[in-house]
């Protein structure tokens, strides 16, 4: 094969090449984007499930509340949940839980922050 036609045949490649790599490249971006927003999904519909849990245990014996001071954001009776915070100071958090019944314990979590 002389050198004109082998450029001949590069030439007529390079656009078939060019075009299989753009569809390797959004395939491959296709995946990773399915699987991102099929992990996402399915957390979601496990906190759903872990709320759903924690009514249904509430309703079973007899309702109940629970309440942290200083607030840290929405709370209810969980056998398994926990809650973030981020205190800027040394905080004393105050957790009273009740039941349907008017029954209530109260604990206390201090929390030192260091710098």
């Amino acid at each position: 094969m002389s050198r004109v036609g082998f450029e001949s045949v590069v030439r007529k490649m390079v656009p078939i090449t060019s075009a299989l790599l753009v569809l390797v490249v959004l395939y491959i971006g296709w995946v990773f984007y399915a699987r991102r927003r099929d992990a996402r999904e399915a957390d979601e519909r496990a906190k759903a499930k872990e709320a759903e849990n924690a009514r249904y245990t509430i309703d079973k014996y007899g309702g109940g509340r629970v309440k942290i001071e200083p607030p840290v954001g929405e709370t209810w009776p969980s056998m398994s949940r926990c809650v973030d915070v981020e205190p800027k100071k040394d905080t004393t958090y105050v957790i009273t839980a009740a039941d349907a019944e008017g029954h209530s314990d109260t604990a206390q979590l201090a929390i030192k922050v260091t710098h």
